[in-house]
C-alpha cells in the first residue's frame, strides 16, 4: 500500500500498475484504495491527480475482469 504512496507520488505509471495489481491480490478493499489515493493527494499535491485518475481506471478495469 504504501510503494502504491510512493509510486503516485512519483508518477511512475507502470510502478502504479504494479502496485494495483499486487494490492488487489492481497485483498485491499475499495475503501482502503480510495484512502491510499487521498493519502498520495496530500502527500504529492495537484501534480498527482492525472496519475489518480489513470490508477481509477485501471483499478476499474481490474474490477471488471474479475
Amino acid at each position: 500500500m504504501l510503494g502504491l504512496v510512493a509510486s503516485m507520488v512519483l508518477r511512475c505509471d507502470d510502478c502504479i500498475t504494479y502496485h494495483i495489481v499486487r494490492c488487489r491480490e492481497e485483498g485491499v478493499t475499495q475503501e482502503e484504495f480510495l484512502e491510499i489515493f487521498s493519502v498520495a493527494l496530500i502527500v504529492g499535491g495537484s501534480i498527482v491527480v492525472p496519475h489518480l485518475r489513470r490508477a481509477m481506471a485501471r483499478l476499474e478495469e481490474l474490477a471488471g475482469s474479475a
